[in-house]
Parts: C-alpha cells; sequence; structure tokens
C-alpha cells in the first residue's frame, strides 16, 4: 500500500532557489523513471529543468513515445490527458498543480456539444454529413466524442491539413472550441468568410437559422484564448509605423483580423523556427504568450535580432503559470519517495475513443 504522500503546505512557503535545488535533486534520484514535458508556454523557472519541450502536436508524439515510468507534464490539465491516453498503461501521466486548467477548453463541455449534434440533427443527420473536429485543447470526453462520431482532433500546427481529412468524408465540419483557428484555417483552404458561421452554444440551434446552418462549410464554436484575444491590429500598424523593415509573426488562434495582418502564422514551433530561421539583424513583433516572446528574444538576441511582444498588456497563460518551482518539487521528491501524486487518469472506455481520434490525427499529420 502506498504510504501517504508528502504534504504540499511544506513546500508551499519555499524561496524559488530552494525549490530548484530540491528539484534537480529529485530527478537525479528519478533518473530515466521520470520525463518531464515543457510546453513553450511554460513559465521559465520551471521550463529549465525540462526534458522535452515542443507545441501541442509535438509534445503529444513524445508522450506517446517515452520509456519512462512517470510522465510529468509541466502544462495544463487537456495536456496531461493525452499524455495518458497516448501512453502505454503501465505509465503514470502527473499534473505538478491540478488547477492549472485552460479557459478555452473549458468554452466547450461534452454537455453542450452532444446538444449541438441533437440540434443539427433537426436539419440534417450530422452522422453522415459534418466532421466533428476538436482542437487538441479540449477535454478528453469532447476527444472521445470526435471519435466516436467519425471525427479527429487537430493542433495549430496541422489544422488546414486535418481540415482536408474531414472534407474528405463528409461535407461539412463542426470545429470546436476555438474559433480564430477554425476561421483562419478554412480561409487558408479558401472556403469564404460568409460560409463559417458561429455556433454560439448558449442559444437555440446555435443562434443559426437552418438556412445559414445549411450554407456553412464549417461551423465554429463560439470560443477562444483569453491571451491571443488581447493582440489588436492596431498593435500591428503602431509596429509598422515604427519599423517599416519589421516582420510580424502571429499564432493562429489570434483573431482573424490580426492574422490577416500578419506577415507569417504558426504554432508555437513555426514561430521559433522562423525567428531562428531568419536573417540577423531582423526585427520581430509576435503575437503569442509572454513566456515564449521572452525566452525567444533572449535566445536571438546575440545575433542582432529583435523580438518584441505584441500586446502593450501582460498576456501570459495564467493557468499554466500554476505549474511553478515549488509544486515541481512537491510532485518529484514524492515521485523519488515511491508516492504519486496528481496523477491524470482518463476513464478506459472515454481513453479508447480519444485515442482513436487521436490516433487520426496522428496518422493524417
Amino acid at each position: 500500500m502506498q504510504i501517504v504522500p508528502i504534504s504540499f503546505d511544506r513546500f508551499n512557503a519555499l524561496a524559488d532557489r530552494e525549490a530548484t535545488e530540491r528539484i534537480r535533486a529529485a530527478k537525479a534520484r528519478l533518473g530515466n523513471k521520470a520525463v518531464l514535458l515543457c510546453h513553450h508556454y511554460q513559465r521559465a523557472d520551471v521550463y529549465q529543468h525540462a526534458d522535452l519541450t515542443g507545441d501541442s502536436l509535438k509534445l503529444s508524439r513524445l508522450a506517446s513515445q517515452s520509456d519512462a515510468d512517470y510522465i510529468v507534464f509541466c502544462g495544463v490539465h487537456f495536456m496531461a490527458e493525452v499524455a495518458d491516453i497516448l501512453s502505454r498503461p503501465e505509465q503514470i501521466s502527473i499534473l505538478p498543480d491540478l488547477a492549472a486548467g485552460c479557459s478555452m477548453a473549458d468554452m466547450a463541455s461534452l454537455a453542450k456539444v452532444e446538444r449541438a449534434w441533437r440540434e443539427l440533427s433537426s436539419v440534417m443527420n450530422p452522422d453522415e454529413k459534418v466532421t466533428p473536429v476538436t482542437y487538441i485543447n479540449s477535454a478528453a470526453d469532447l476527444k472521445a466524442f470526435c471519435g466516436e462520431h467519425g471525427g479527429i482532433v487537430c493542433t495549430s500546427s496541422n489544422a488546414p491539413k486535418i481540415l482536408e481529412w474531414s472534407f474528405a468524408r463528409r461535407e461539412k465540419v463542426l470545429f470546436f472550441p476555438d474559433q480564430h483557428l477554425g476561421r483562419w484555417s478554412g480561409h487558408k483552404m479558401g472556403i469564404p468568410l460568409d460560409e463559417m458561421a458561429i455556433w454560439n452554444p448558449d442559444l437555440e440551434m446555435g443562434g443559426l437559422t437552418k438556412a445559414q446552418i445549411a450554407k456553412a462549410k464549417i461551423i465554429l464554436w463560439h470560443g477562444y484564448c483569453s491571451v491571443h484575444q488581447m493582440f489588436q491590429p492596431a498593435h500591428i500598424i503602431k509596429f509598422r509605423n515604427q519599423y517599416p523593415d519589421g516582420k510580424v509573426i502571429s499564432h493562429p488562434e489570434c483573431s482573424f483580423e490580426v492574422c490577416r495582418q500578419s506577415d507569417a502564422i504558426g504554432s508555437t514551433e513555426t514561430i521559433i523556427r522562423t525567428v531562428k530561421d531568419s536573417a540577423p539583424d531582423t526585427r520581430w513583433l509576435v503575437g503569442t504568450e509572454l513566456n515564449l516572446v521572452e525566452r525567444l528574444a533572449e535566445e536571438v538576441k546575440h545575433e542582432g535580432k529583435i523580438v518584441q511582444f505584441m500586446a502593450p498588456t501582460v498576456c501570459m497563460c495564467s493557468t499554466m503559470q500554476r505549474i511553478d518551482p515549488q509544486h515541481l518539487a512537491w510532485t518529484l521528491e514524492n515521485l523519488a519517495d515511491g508516492r504519486v501524486v496528481n496523477q491524470i487518469k482518463v476513464p478506459e472506455h472515454e481513453a479508447g475513443l480519444a485515442k482513436i481520434a487521436l490516433q487520426r490525427m496522428l496518422d493524417a499529420s
């Protein structure tokens, strides 16, 4: 029987420096039994301890390939769920702080998506006409819904390719929870804006008429990222007025207007690669999460590159910020002593269906 875990209370007051030393010591004790996966949006004082880093797609693949007994995910809840779904049954997925969620993921619940599916059935047979596509930034039960209904998962790296996969099977797509990623991806495929309708889950029939539903190629869920919605076209205009030779790159979770005014659009991996591969002494305005932008700016400054954050206000993923050195030290010391804390375990039936949708994505990418 597992002994009682060390209480977090003993770690809450730790100074960051002491927490860092204890993280390193616990990692050394664990050796290759544990692997730390960190998303690019993770705060710097945690990111420095990562064994593997990446965006959602890359980390999904890494989670499925890891041989470690413990997958410690320094990210948010849905990422740890994906790690549990794609890893072997005996592997354990852990989230250092269970409060690290995602406000965008919370904008689409299974109950609301199932209601939308029922309402769509009054207009057509959705299982024949509509491919459900969920952004990886969603709960496991929504991935399971897609697995059950012939659907698929996408990331910001592969969304246009996943839409192609979807349209090859059915004539319409229900895309949730991020409307902006869905709209920009549809636009890249040449789908007119008036053929992409917003579904408001708080309104009957999503607030749409039967004619609007019939016309829509993509039905976009009324969801968004609280960080990326802060970036505005005015920020880009001001930058271009000051630095006419500067370049702008944005994440596709930004609004359509921001994406349209940017020189390049891409996932976090794409943003990092594009800036690093650019010529020396270039200047970039970057529309994505603050921790990534500050880290990238530091990494390329020796080449004379200047990387600026797009918004004048601080925009960071506040829920991911909950994974701090204190929670990571607590998690790793418990593991080193043989105590599992904060395990993320998706129910078997749900995990099986979600894995179908995730595997479709991996195969199609």
